[in-house]
């Protein structure tokens, strides 16, 4: 039975999603951040004879994200989608998302390996911090004409907009290195939860490359974030990248799937560690 959770439903929603904190980063940030009632975010259950939950699909906005930890009763919730008319994606874990293409059109697919990391063992506790400083709003300028110049990323025009609520929020950090006040290499937190945290916008200015500033902000910000007792994740399309963060400890838990009306282009998230 499917029903629309409200807030009584949160114990059980958590405990739920909280098996696989990486995985469910989204699904969790958001309903931390905005919680049941809002108009641009619902939250669906599937819910036995037993009132056990055995899916969850979440909308924020136009796109959805579905999770269950097997079978997902697609059908069911493929209802909801097709009569939303501001559908935009349906993203999640590829075994997943996969159970949706019976009932929902899907005219574009992109995928990414999905990576986490839990523990810091891979992580060198001996760097040196001393130049890696926290970035406050008055460096997002700073940090977006870096991105800018990185030829693997694709920036969204919100972009900026997104990391300057991410700093205000505490919803994500950023962690760089400067060179006569323009910050040559940093490395992003993004969508952070009580569970979990992503790691996006890994890179260092073409003339800075092969110095391992990268690794350094990035290794700096994992330890940190795994302190807290969260789960670390990220997306990855380029094996070289996938390389490097696996010698840090992340693991392949399967590929991401972002599935989009033909109407809609693909987003530009990548994160590319540029050493």
């Amino acid at each position: 039975m499917i029903i629309k959770t409200d807030q009584t439903w949160h114990e059980k929603v958590i405990d739920y999603l909280s098996e696989e904190p990486a995985l469910n980063l989204f699904i969790i940030a958001d309903i931390e951040n905005f919680g049941y009632e809002t108009e641009f975010q619902e939250i669906w259950a599937d819910v036995d004879e037993d009132g056990a939950i055995t899916g969850i699909l979440l909308r924020y906005m136009g796109n959805y994200l579905p999770y269950a930890k097997g079978s997902i009763n697609a059908k069911a919730f493929s209802e909801i989608i097709n009569n939303d008319h501001n559908y935009e994606m349906l993203s999640g874990k590829r075994e997943i998302t996969e159970q949706f293409r019976p009932y929902v059109a899907f005219e574009r697919t992109k995928e990414t390996y999905f990576a986490e990391l839990r523990e810091a063992q891979y992580l060198n506790k001996s760097i040196s911090r001393e130049n890696i400083l926290l970035a406050d709003l008055s460096d997002v300028d700073s940090i977006m004409e870096l991105r800018y110049m990185i030829k693997e990323f694709d920036i969204r025009p919100t972009a900026k907009e997104s990391l300057e609520q991410a700093l205000s929020t505490k919803t994500g950090r950023t962690y760089l290195i400067k060179d006569h006040d323009k910050v040559v290499s940093c490395a992003s937190s993004t969508a952070e939860n009580s569970l979990s945290a992503m790691i996006v916008g890994v890179c260092s200015h073409p003339d800075k490359r092969n110095q391992g500033l990268a690794s350094l902000c990035m290794e700096a910000l994992c330890q940190d974030i795994l302190a807290e007792g969260k789960a670390l994740c990220l997306f990855y399309d380029n094996p070289k990248a996938g390389s490097i963060y696996k010698r840090l400890g992340f693991q392949d838990i399967g590929f991401w799937s972002m599935n989009y009306p033909l109407r809609h282009s693909l987003p530009e998230q990548k994160t590319t560690l540029v050493k």
